[in-house]
């Protein structure tokens, strides 16, 4: 753990399993328990009642609200947002009877992503970068980058920027970020992804 000022903040009703990685100014709030094996970068913010199982990798700069358990075979990449009682998964069929730990599938949210306040991710998908995955949707496939889903199961309603503002494309697909003025192109495989300049 890092020392000094920048040494990890752990609120005394928290948990942290000797062997846990946590990184410089990361927080872990009320009630929270992260295991051993868990690897979580700097500036995380945990909030109360979050689990991080010890096969769990979290980036940079994540924020991860109340209620939240993070298992097995879950990677978050910097700074993804995770909104309050998210679900994650990682067995497809679970029966209680049959152990299945050495079928887990892996779980993985790239950076900048957003996840709406209880939103499911069905185990085995990936969240693009920057994606935004709504409230209480579930997310039974892979969701593109710059993406908006929503619904059950999560489907294709949009785009949006870095910013988290919903693109317009005009005609020759083009866009430009109504908050920052950043652009954006929509490529011919449909592809979002943003210009080398927003000048």
């Amino acid at each position: 753990m890092a020392t000094g000022t920048d040494a990890p903040l752990i609120h005394p009703s928290a948990i942290v399993d000797e062997g846990a990685q946590l990184g410089a100014g990361t927080r872990v709030w009320h009630f929270s328990h992260v295991c051993a094996g868990a690897r979580i970068g700097a500036g995380c913010s945990l909030g109360q009642n979050v689990f991080v199982a010890n096969d769990v990798q979290i980036g940079a700069g994540v924020k991860i609200q109340n209620n939240v358990s993070v298992y097995d075979a879950v990677t978050l990449d910097d700074e993804v947002f995770v909104g309050p009682s998210v679900v994650f998964t990682n067995v497809l069929n679970p029966r209680a009877a049959v152990p299945r730990k050495a079928e887990y599938r892996r779980t993985r949210v790239r950076r900048g992503a957003s996840l709406g306040a209880n939103c499911t991710l069905v185990c085995g998908v990936t969240v693009g970068e920057y994606a935004f995955v709504a409230a209480g949707a579930v997310v039974t496939r892979d969701v593109p980058a710059f993406a908006l889903v929503a619904g059950v199961p999560a489907r294709h309603m949009g785009w949006v920027s870095r910013h988290g503002e919903r693109l317009a494309f005009d005609a020759q697909g083009q866009a430009r970020c109504p908050a920052t003025g950043e652009a954006y192109r929509l490529d011919s495989d449909g592809a979002v992804q943003p210009c080398s300049s927003s000048t």
